[in-house]
């Protein structure tokens, strides 16, 4: 294959094929959050105009459509110059290209859903560790082999840290087939003068990616299949630092901390593992961390309070020589107790945990509204209330708000009236919409289960998108990507997890949260507040216009940069 230049300022390249027939290659770009299907047509814009505060990413996709099929395709970035001679180095960057596997079968209750091949998860062109090009595996991110008539893309990352100096930066990504230019997309990064802080002011409780990852695997070795990862520690750093990436809580390895029963009847969290925990909250800038449940260490919490009141008081004096006042350490006491014994049990054990006034904070998945008024209610027994998105009452939850409590939330399924459900074949808006939603209502955090790696009814993750396929129960109930963010990177050639679309859709709304906090702080909390409700009036009412959410940041970016003079 023989390839002409193409004209550095279009991105419609002629690609001449060995029989000598011309056929066209278009290249485009998207900065907005929405995901860009197999039979897509080309687009028309032709280079990435971006925008970022210190210490966040910005991201955009770069699409391909040919004619003819197109050998060798690859991605080179570029440097971006900044004033006065500042440079954020393509090193900075982080390349990935959209994988697809095909949707045959909807999620149950997405009446709109289109069916055909779907990116989601993205294979990086190295290995997060060594940064070394990932060569050799069962999928790879480049070179690329880009059939005739589809459309595929990929991913770039822009950070920029914490030193650049605020201006515009301009550069220009090569995208080469078989080593040749095949187009040019130029890039232009207005970076604002303020900062995101390094620990997110979200709180996040998305589980453990690794730790669910150990019973997927241990079931693959178990049927011969795949063999368990030689060295988990490994494993436990990769998600761990992905996740921090993602501005998204990562979770203690299993064992770190547990409380030593003394023969006095105290208990001791040992010196060395608060240590442990201190580093890993420093690196990983975690804002919360989940304890183990007080059922193992105490069984009944009326007959044993003294014990209770002892095991909860290590954790006090754990808390004080931690010296991190804004982490939150809670205990996941009970999932959605939906009858009257389940309600008895957080009876039980909140108002025994919240009468020792410990720092430890009592987290019940569950609407701060009684369910049945003959179970009897929850106050006094939650400190942190997290409803499913539905199931949200502004007026109730303004008055455990009042108490001083806190309303964190989550979704799952498809249940109730519409809210932005997290599914694959749902809009991709849908990841980034939650957190202007909770900022509206100051809702702290955001909730979600299957530690990101939920694949146990799938063989495959990477070709198949049915997360949680119920339709043993019924045929309709299919849940594409429910319980997953994530994918297993062994697949790309490491150990580990690989990111997805939604994730970095996630991502980008965790950032947004920061720009609503950082006004709040600012004075500006009316104003933000005034343009959040404009795009996101409840649960059940946003704008599904991506590009209104980014006119929306940059006018948030504005107010900032505004206040900051």
């Amino acid at each position: 294959m023989r390839l002409s230049a193409c004209l550095l300022s279009t991105a419609l390249a002629t690609v001449i094929l060995a029989s000598d027939l011309q056929a066209e290659c278009n290249v485009w770009v998207v900065t907005r959050t929405e995901r860009v299907l197999r039979d897509a047509p080309a687009g028309t814009e032709t280079s990435a105009k971006l925008a970022a505060a210190r210490n966040e990413w910005e991201s955009f996709q770069i699409l391909l459509r040919s004619d003819a099929a197109v050998s060798g395709v690859n991605i080179e970035p570029a440097d971006l110059a900044g004033p006065g001679g500042a440079v954020l180095p393509a090193s900075q960057a982080t390349l990935y290209r959209q994988h697809q596997f095909e949707l045959t079968v909807p999620t149950y209750r997405n009446d709109d859903a289109k069916l055909g091949w779907y990116p989601d998860a993205l294979i990086p062109f190295c290995d997060p560790e060594t940064n070394q090009p990932l060569t050799g595996a069962r999928l790879t991110a480049v070179p690329f082999e880009l059939p005739a008539q589809q459309t595929h893309g990929f991913w770039v990352d822009v950070f920029v840290p914490e030193g650049a100096a605020p201006g515009e930066y301009q550069g220009t990504y090569r995208v080469t087939a078989a080593g040749k230019l095949l187009a040019t997309v130029p890039v232009s990064l207005t970076v604002w003068d303020f900062q995101l802080p390094q620990v997110p002011t979200m709180v996040t409780a998305l589980g453990s990616p690794a730790e669910r990852m150990r019973g997927y695997y241990g079931k693959l070795a178990k049927a011969g299949k795949e063999a368990e990862p030689s060295d988990w520690s490994v494993i436990d750093e990769q998600c761990a630092e992905l996740l921090a990436r993602h501005r998204i809580n990562a979770s203690l390895p299993p064992g770190t901390v547990a409380p030593l029963a003394q023969p006095d009847g105290t208990f001791v969290v040992p010196s060395e593992q608060i240590d442990a925990i201190r580093q890993f909250v420093d690196r990983y800038h975690v804002n919360a961390l989940q304890l183990p449940h007080p059922r193992t260490a105490v069984k009944d919490p009326e007959k044993e309070g003294e014990k209770l009141r002892a095991w909860l008081a290590a954790w006090d004096r754990a808390a004080a020589q931690l010296e991190r006042p804004g982490v939150v350490l809670f205990v996941y006491l009970r999932d959605e107790p939906n009858d009257e014994e389940a309600y008895k049990y957080v009876q039980l054990w909140g108002r025994a945990i919240r009468a020792a006034g410990s720092v430890v904070k009592v987290m019940v998945v569950e609407q701060t509204w009684t369910q049945d008024e003959k179970w009897g209610d929850l106050y006094g027994a939650v400190d942190i209330w997290c409803p499913l998105f539905p199931l949200f009452k502004p007026e109730s939850a303004a008055r455990r708000q009042a108490l001083g409590e806190t309303v964190w939330t989550y979704t799952a399924l498809t249940q109730r009236d519409p809210t932005p459900w997290w599914h694959t074949d749902f809009p991709l808006l849908n990841y980034r919409v939650p957190a202007w939603i909770a900022w509206r209502y100051r809702i702290r955090g955001i909730l979600y289960w299957g530690g990101m790696s939920y694949w146990n009814d799938v063989e495959d993750p990477w070709t198949d998108p049915g997360t949680l396929d119920r339709r043993d129960r019924n045929p309709k109930l299919m849940y594409n990507g429910e319980g997953s963010l994530v994918y297993p990177a062994r697949v790309v050639g490491y150990e580990g997890i690989a990111p997805s679309l939604r994730l970095k859709a996630l991502r980008d709304s965790i950032e947004d949260y920061e720009y609503f906090a950082i006004l709040d702080r600012s004075g500006l909390e009316s104003q933000a507040q005034q343009l959040v409700v404009s795009l996101a009036e409840s649960w059940f009412q946003w704008n599904p216009d991506p590009s209104a959410y980014e006119a929306a940041r940059s006018g948030l970016a504005g107010m900032i940069v505004s206040a900051g003079k």
